[in-house]
């Protein structure tokens, strides 16, 4: 099975990317607590396929270390809890785009290619069946509210959105247990590897599982001082595809480090792109990119050393201090997230001993093969709902 679908323009360089147009409001005048609700929107019978969903509003440690306002969905399964309550499951999604509205609180009739939110939608509502709460954080200025550009593929934000959702579902649904687990795919397999790394010092109080990362990007700390003003030009909907995620990665970065000084390696059409795709949705940013090449983004080279210990510090992927096993999904013919990227990743697993399995499969990016789906199944059987102690 796919996950997500075959949608040739979703498979961009950084994963699928779906949107969704939702209200979007400013923050809360109230007092901030991270890891703490601000609302709860309790959604009809139906809503992403499930009889108990919510839409909810929480409080997330942002880029700054400050307190930022974010939304998210909780799903609890039908029927009384075990004891010790439902365990929980944390869903990391896909690439989305980088304005507010793009993430995944909204109707999905009305968001581009909504074939692949369907079936997501099914997927995340397997898990219920299987005896677990699911939680799926929007990202930091992705949802219900404008703080900025997503900061796309920051490793520090995606981990919070997730962590502390996990404690704000939590502190309202008595229901929920301690015991927890990550999984996503693309930008939610990267996500779901930095929420694995953070979480032991960051939520120390939490009964952390282990992560499941499908196809998660990896290694663009190294591939991306590549680029610069000769490109590379790649043709057709490659070069789109790869002139969106760079863009994508660079407004993120632009807007979360100030520090790496964007704006002076960039041309003024760059900082054009940027500005723009900054305030998108991932199906307009293909449009607005169009035809233009990455030699026309940039001006000099990302070769500065102090610009790559800035982007690595953003986005680089830790290969060594779990704590929990990690399951690997990953294909041999991904092209989005190319094969090598994710041998290289195991191999440095593997070389600081980190616990973790992977299995290879053969499709394209996101695809889930019968000895992935038993994986993933064998891996969440550790977790038994009626045994996971005490809230």
């Amino acid at each position: 099975m796919r996950l997500f679908g075959s949608s040739q323009r979703a498979a961009l360089a950084a994963g699928v990317a779906v949107c969704f147009v939702s209200g979007v409001i400013t923050a809360p005048a109230h007092a901030a607590t991270v890891g703490t609700m601000i609302s709860v929107l309790p959604q009809p019978e139906g809503w992403r396929g499930v009889s108990n969903g919510s839409v909810v509003e929480y409080w997330m440690t942002g880029s700054d270390g400050t307190p930022k306002p974010a939304s998210g969905a909780v799903l609890i399964p039908p029927g009384p809890a075990p004891r010790g309550g439902w365990p929980i499951l944390a869903f990391d999604h896909g690439s989305f785009g980088l304005g507010p509205g793009c993430g995944a609180q909204s109707d999905p009739a009305r968001g581009p290619w909504p074939e692949l939110r369907v079936a997501e939608d099914k997927f995340v509502a397997s898990f219920l069946s299987k005896g677990f709460a699911v939680v799926a954080p929007d990202y930091l200025g992705l949802g219900r509210f404008d703080t900025g550009p997503h900061p796309y593929l920051e490793l520090k934000t995606e981990a919070t959105a997730t962590i502390d959702l996990v404690r704000a579902a939590r502190s309202h649904f008595a229901e929920l247990s301690r015991t927890w687990v990550v999984l996503g795919g693309s930008q939610g397999g990267h996500a779901a590897l930095g929420t694995a790394h953070l979480q032991r010092t960051y939520a120390p109080e939490l009964d952390f599982r282990g992560a499941i990362a499908i196809d998660p990007a990896s290694d663009a700390e190294n591939l991306l001082p590549m680029a610069g003003p000769w490109g590379p030009d790649l043709p057709s909907e490659v070069g789109q595809a790869l002139t969106v995620f760079v863009s994508s990665v660079l407004a993120g970065l632009r807007a979360a480090r100030p520090d790496a000084n964007m704006d002076s390696y960039l041309t003024p059409r760059g900082r054009d792109v940027l500005d723009t795709v900054g305030q998108l949705c991932q199906d307009r940013m293909i449009d607005h990119v169009g035809a233009v090449r990455l030699s026309q983004l940039l001006s000099k080279p990302l070769t500065n050393r102090h610009f790559h210990e800035v982007l690595a510090a953003y986005l680089g992927l830790p290969t060594s201090g779990y704590d929990a096993p990690i399951l690997l999904l990953v294909n041999a013919t991904d092209i989005s997230v190319p094969s090598p990227l994710h041998a290289a990743l195991a191999a440095r697993f593997a070389a600081n001993r980190v616990d973790y399995k992977m299995i290879v499969g053969t499709g394209r990016h996101l695809q889930i093969n019968r000895e992935m789906l038993a994986a993933i199944d064998t891996f969440l059987a550790r977790i038994e709902p009626a045994t996971t102690g005490q809230n």
